[in-house]
């Protein structure tokens, strides 16, 4: 995101702080989180894409609501002006073609108000449908799991990615023959998935709290931390839109703090790393050893402050507008293990994983009737976890082969950690020749080890094809 778009919205989250008090906060959030969402949305060479993805986050959330809201919560006349709101903002943004004002909301021009009046009208049906349901089964639930899956690995898979292309390009009456995987950039859906999933699968287990639509609307579009996460569990969020708000000093003093943190990390040290980091132009440019390794420190550590300053913008756009989104980053490349950078990195995407798949996988393969060893099930579920976090960020054989690596990385810490158990609560008691090993060195040479294995699988992570990181990491070791 450029420095101009998150100026934009500071200043947004400043008006609706200082305009809006408890009572009308949460409809000021809820417009200004739907219009971001066309908004931020980028330029797509499909015609009409860029704005028909937006309403199908809108469309996708709401009818989410109705899949887990209980029938007692689903009536009244607040979610009734929520779901109006939604379909004011789709009219409202595909009548600025007629305005004479698109590329304000939109980055190109929306598509005729007759097409979006019959979406909106099929959508009140199926809306109205759903409503008249008694409580879903779990079925439904498990069915709208499966549709918000399946479009993540359409848009993850670039083979599947570029047919669908081919397909909406057709549709849209243009040539099939230009379609290109980066042509369905679905912004923010990557996020927006997993926060509906959530609820999803939270309505199934019988967790999931009573919320109207305007709540769970703003909690699945809150536009700072739409793009780019954390992500928030609902129930924790709801606590911070129902509490009262604390004094707007406090919060600015906080908020600015963490937006100057942030900015500085991405904008001053992220976009300076970047013109050295590894990448797939300089990784084939670079013949020596020791510029490689630069180019791989560059890329670990420009990753780390290009993300980690987008989680701190999030953070503190969010401490503007009372809400304290939960922390992303702990030092990850402070930590003297693997399991430890994995509490530590992306930690809401971590804890999502563990919660919803890691933990439940666990437990089914230990009350099975087949008597697995300890050691196969642990490699089975940290394999396939982070195999699961490499595909979510793309179905490409780098981030598959990215995910083997951490997990059969952390298989092989979890044990050899058990294996020295015994000699390292020793050593933390009697030093070995008067050195307090345990204490300073042991530490240290951790983390030391920790950070070059994370380190080298960013060579998986940041080049687009195997036999490129190959040839890296042959270079890297002088071979």
């Amino acid at each position: 995101m450029a420095l101009r778009s998150i100026l934009i919205l500071i200043a947004a989250a400043l008006l609706i702080r200082l305009l809006f008090r408890q009572q009308g906060r949460g409809w000021a959030l809820l417009a200004a989180s739907a219009l971001s969402v066309y908004w931020m949305q980028p330029a797509l060479p499909v015609r009409y894409l860029d704005y028909w993805l937006p309403t199908l986050t809108l469309a996708l959330a709401a009818l989410c609501w109705l899949l887990t809201a209980p029938p007692e919560a689903r009536s009244g006349r607040d979610n009734r002006i929520a779901a109006g709101v939604l379909a004011a903002v789709a009219l409202g943004v595909a009548l600025t073609r007629s305005l004479g004002l698109e590329g304000i909301l939109t980055p190109s021009r929306p598509p005729q108000l007759g097409q979006v009046l019959l979406f909106v009208g099929v959508l009140a049906l199926v809306g109205w449908g759903l409503s008249r349901l008694k409580q879903p089964s779990s079925r439904w639930l498990t069915a709208a799991i499966v549709i918000l899956l399946a479009l993540l690995v359409v848009l993850k898979t670039p083979a599947l990615a570029a047919a669908a292309s081919g397909l909406l390009r057709t549709a849209a009456g243009q040539s099939a023959e230009r379609a290109s995987a980066f042509d369905v950039r679905w912004l923010g859906f990557s996020y927006i998935a997993f926060r509906l999933i959530h609820t999803l699968r939270d309505r199934q287990n019988g967790r999931l709290p009573a919320v109207s639509l305007q709540e769970y609307l703003v909690y699945a579009l809150f536009f700072p931390a739409f793009t780019a996460g954390p992500i928030d569990r609902l129930e924790r969020f709801l606590q911070d839109l129902r509490r009262p708000l604390e004094p707007a000093a406090d919060d600015f003093l906080q908020g600015g703090q963490r937006l100057a943190v942030g900015l500085f990390k991405k904008f001053a040290l992220a976009d300076s790393l970047a013109l050295i980091a590894l990448n797939g132009t300089n990784a084939l440019q670079t013949g020596s050893t020791g510029w490689m390794w630069v180019l791989l420190y560059a890329y670990s550590f420009q990753i780390y402050f290009d993300f980690s300053g987008y989680t701190d913008i999030a953070i503190g756009l969010g401490r503007l507008l009372g809400v304290k989104l939960p922390e992303n980053f702990n030092h990850p490349y402070l930590k003297p293990n693997l399991t430890q950078f994995w509490n530590n990195w992306h930690m809401t995407l971590t804890q999502w994983f563990r919660a919803y798949y890691f933990n439940p996988l666990t437990r089914g393969l230990r009350r099975s009737g087949k008597t697995l060893p300890p050691w196969a099930v642990i490699l089975f579920t940290q394999v396939s976890t982070m195999l699961l976090i490499g595909l979510w960020h793309g179905v490409t054989w780098n981030f598959v082969l990215w995910g083997l690596w951490h997990g059969l990385g952390q298989f092989v810490q979890n044990r050899w950690s058990e294996a020295v158990r015994a000699r390292a609560a020793a050593l933390q008691v009697q030093p070995l020749w008067g050195i307090p090993l345990w204490g300073r060195v042991i530490p240290a040479v951790n983390v030391l080890l920790t950070f070059h294995y994370v380190a080298l699988g960013w060579v998986w992570f940041a080049l687009p094809a195997p036999h490129i990181s190959l040839l890296v990491l042959q270079r890297l070791f002088g071979l």
